[in-house]
């Protein structure tokens, strides 16, 4: 084994229309291309299951060359957003920001 992928319904509500899988996390030991394996490899799976589309997300610096290889196109750039914290932070002030907040995202997909 060389790399481990994850996908489920989508976090974004919108999206969450029960034809839309969301790929949350891969993870490999570096050897060449197995990112772009595991991203087909789960676009496989999630077509014999009926999904019609998946999404998934990287950080505006990260070129996406996995999911290009893997047949992913750009849909479009994000903007920064708040942490999820970003409410308490405000009410309280006690909080540093936590994950990748203010970060801006790229949105890619796949759709049959």
């Amino acid at each position: 084994m060389v790399g481990v992928g994850m996908a489920s319904r989508p976090v974004a509500r919108h999206c969450d229309d029960g034809l839309t899988l969301e790929v949350s996390r891969t993870c490999t030991d570096g050897t060449r291309n197995a990112n772009s394996a595991l991203y087909g490899a789960l676009w496989r799976a999630a077509k014999a299951m009926g999904y019609r589309r998946m999404i998934t997300y990287t950080q505006g610096d990260e070129s996406g060359a996995s999911l290009r290889g893997a047949g992913f196109t750009k849909v479009k750039d994000l903007e920064a957003r708040g942490s999820w914290a970003e409410s308490s932070v405000k009410l309280r002030g006690k909080r540093d920001p936590i994950g990748n907040g203010g970060v801006p995202r790229v949105l890619w997909e796949q759709r049959t």
